[in-house]
């Protein structure tokens, strides 16, 4: 008996794609998403916007992750960076906090442009020093 071996003629799933692209491509996607998602609330902005929590949300559990990488042994960024991407996790944790008690867009804008400001980072394109308050 023969076996044929047929050619692939879909298309490869996006999954695929993401999974094999350089971890710092990825994670700035995954911090633009973000952005992009918060940025949507904040140009439709009510007193409390439907979908804010959600957006909010997928923030605080991308931003735990990110917070639980930079603190592992295995990290090989340098201490300094490591202590600013700390800081700037602390801040947005603060920031969340604030915009979910009390809803301002100038919260979710900081959040918006920190998002952001990593991205670039992890791309290469360093953003100007970012105020965190």
């Amino acid at each position: 008996m023969k076996k044929t071996i047929s050619k692939r003629t879909t298309p490869r799933r996006p999954e695929t794609v993401k999974e094999t692209a350089p971890p710092r491509e990825l994670e700035a996607t995954l911090l633009l998403k973000a952005a992009a998602k918060l940025q949507a609330i904040h140009d439709s902005w009510n007193d409390k916007p439907i979908d804010l929590h959600d957006a909010v949300m997928y923030n605080q559990r991308l931003l735990t992750v990110f917070i639980d990488a930079v603190n592992r042994e295995d990290n090989k960024l340098p201490d300094e960076v490591r202590s600013n991407l700390l800081r700037l996790g602390v801040y947005i944790m603060g920031e969340t906090h604030s915009l979910m008690t009390e809803p301002k867009p100038e919260y979710l804008q900081h959040i918006i442009k920190i998002n952001r400001g990593i991205a670039a980072g992890l791309c290469g394109k360093p953003q100007p020093a970012l105020a965190t308050g």
